[in-house]
């Protein structure tokens, strides 16, 4: 094992150890910020996730959230607001989460940890963004 991914694993055991249930994703965020992850992109539904590190890339390839060939939901920004809304006041999972984004048509998103920015991506090219608050570690 690198100690790229023994970096982001330890980063990610520090930040599911204090996450609030309220507020975990800002958390999370600046805990993967402090132990030099700069970037981080889901590609959904394939649940592949790329984290740009200080000292070198990681990739995780987790549970996809279909198989074979599906139909890809039209961009809705409304449903992704509410699906963000709703993971932020704690009333979802991480997989409920990347689910509603899947039905709301999101096909990847790109989490900035320096600018604390999210942009979210249809298909088609839309786009919606969102900054997140800076917590305390």
């Amino acid at each position: 094992m690198s100690i790229v991914i023994e970096n982001l694993q330890s980063a990610f055991q520090r930040a599911i150890a204090g996450r609030p249930n309220v507020g975990g994703f800002p958390y999370l965020a600046e805990t993967l910020r402090k132990a030099g992850v700069t970037r981080n992109s889901w590609y959904l539904p394939s649940c592949q996730s790329l984290y740009l590190t200080n000292d070198g890339p990681v990739v995780i390839v987790g549970n996809p959230l279909v198989s074979g060939i599906v139909d890809v939901a039209r961009f809705d920004q409304h449903a992704l607001i509410t699906a963000l809304r709703i993971d932020q006041a704690g009333e979802s999972s991480f997989e409920q989460f990347l689910e509603a984004c899947w039905k709301a048509g999101v096909v990847r998103y790109d989490v900035d940890f320096s600018a604390r920015l999210v942009h979210y991506y249809g298909a088609n090219g839309e786009e919606y963004s969102e900054s997140y608050p800076l917590a305390e570690i």
